[in-house]
C-alpha cells in the first residue's frame, strides 16, 4: 500500500478509491477510508467458490453472476467497498452497472440479490465476514448473504427481514433453503467435499 495515499490523517473517500491506480494489478478493498490489499485466496477457497458458481449457474442466468470481479459500496464508519467472492445481481443492479467502465455497485444503485463470502483462515477474516460484512450487507438491503466457512464446515444463510439479517446455519446433509435461488440443491457436505 502506498502510505501517501491513505494514512490515519488522510483517509480516502469512495470517489478517491474509484480513481486510485497504483500502476499494479493489486486488488484492494476500501475499509473505513483505508486501502486494504486483498491477498490471493487459498486454492481450497477458490475451489469452493467455483463449485458454488457452477451450481448457481444452473439456476441463475450467467449474465447475473459475478465471481470476484464486482465490488459493492457499503456503509461503514467511513467510505467502504467490498469485493465478494460471488455476487448474484438483480435485474436492476445489473442494469445499473451496464456500460460502466468499472463493475462497481455504488450506494445510489440498487443492491444485488445475493453475496457469498468464503471465509479465509484467521480470526481477523472471521470477524470481517461474520461481523462487519454481516452488518454492511444488511444495511445495503441485500436479500441474502451466505457465509461459507471451510473451518467449521458450515454455511450461514443470512436472510434480510425488516432491515436486518435472520441467520440460519446449515451443516450436514440438509440442502440450503434460498429465497433468491429456490432450486439450489447443494448441502454443506457437498459444498465442502
Amino acid at each position: 500500500m502506498n502510505p501517501a495515499l491513505s494514512t490515519e490523517t488522510q483517509l480516502l473517500t469512495f470517489e478517491d478509491y474509484l480513481r486510485h491506480d497504483d500502476g499494479t494489478d493489486t486488488r484492494y478493498e476500501l475499509v473505513n477510508g483505508v486501502l486494504v490489499e486483498m491477498p490471493p485466496e487459498s486454492e481450497e477457497n477458490n475451489d469452493i467458490a467455483r463449485k458454488l458458481l457452477f451450481e448457481l449457474a444452473k439456476h441463475i442466468p450467467i449474465a447475473l453472476l459475478a465471481h470476484k470481479d464486482t465490488e459493492i459500496e457499503v456503509t461503514g464508519r467511513r467510505a467502504t467497498g467490498r469485493i465478494p467472492d460471488l455476487l448474484v445481481h438483480t435485474e436492476a443492479s445489473k442494469a445499473a452497472v451496464a456500460g460502466a467502465t468499472r463493475a462497481t455497485i455504488t450506494r445510489d444503485m440498487p443492491p444485488p440479490a445475493l453475496v457469498v463470502e468464503v471465509v479465509s483462515p484467521g480470526q481477523a477474516n472471521r470477524e470481517r465476514d461474520y461481523r462487519y460484512k454481516h452488518t454492511e450487507y444488511a444495511a445495503r438491503g441485500i436479500t441474502e448473504y451466505w457465509i461459507v466457512d471451510p473451518e467449521t464446515q458450515q454455511v450461514t444463510l443470512c436472510l434480510w427481514v425488516s432491515g436486518q439479517y435472520e441467520d440460519r446455519v446449515y451443516s450436514g446433509a440438509e440442502p440450503l433453503q434460498s429465497t433468491v435461488v429456490p432450486g439450489f440443491g447443494l448441502t454443506a457436505v457437498a459444498i465442502f467435499e
